[in-house]
């Protein structure tokens, strides 16, 4: 489990693609400074284990699913990613309950700057928009944020400074995909109450 607190801006470092599946390296001190193999890591909020680490960063096999269903997919060496290590027990719930298990990926709309924050405008993909909700938890590439705003096909989130400059979401710009997960209580709350769900 995460918190959707990011640690660390790392970059990935080589991807080496298989059949079904890819290795990939990723640069990250920080993270591994207490690692061990079989660690679980968020890169851009999607949930690693690592196979192998080193003083300055780590490997992890990646599922062709999760490359088809994640921005994973289209990382390049070098391109900056968001890590963050598993809660450890009795750790501090910084954020929202974070599993690393992204339901999908929606694009960035637009961006409007305040005096020291912007609003980022994303779609709301029409499969997860009923666990949208304004004021509710949303991770976006790992980061734990609040809807501060919803419309029909849209949602926005405020970004303060340290996440413009401690996160990718600081450079990811209109077009540009990220990774989401919603709360993952809406879903268990929708099952728990329909009954056709609950079979």
């Amino acid at each position: 489990m995460f918190t959707g607190i990011v640690e660390e801006l790392g970059s990935l470092v080589s991807r080496t693609d298989g059949t079904d599946a890819s290795v990939v390296e990723v640069r990250g001190p920080l993270v591994v400074a207490d690692a061990a193999n079989g660690a679980s890591i968020a890169v851009n909020g999607v949930c690693l284990t690592v196979t192998r680490h080193t003083e300055d960063g780590f490997t992890a096999d990646v599922m062709a699913e999760t490359l088809a269903v994640t921005t994973l997919g289209g990382l390049a060496p070098g391109d900056p990613v968001n890590l963050e290590r598993s809660l450890p027990g009795g750790g501090r719930l910084g954020g929202h309950v974070v599993q690393g298990h992204v339901d999908g990926t929606t694009t960035v709309l637009s961006r409007t700057p305040g005096e020291r924050w912007e609003v980022v405008r994303l779609a709301l993909p029409p499969q997860l928009a009923r666990y949208v909700a304004h004021k509710g938890s949303v991770a976006l590439d790992g980061v734990s944020l609040t809807v501060s705003a919803l419309g029909p096909d849209w949602f926005e989130v405020s970004l303060i400074p340290t996440t413009l400059d401690l996160t990718t979401l600081g450079v990811r710009g209109p077009g540009q995909a990220v990774n989401v997960e919603v709360d993952v209580l809406a879903k268990y709350a929708e099952r728990l109450l329909d009954p056709e769900l609950a079979r």
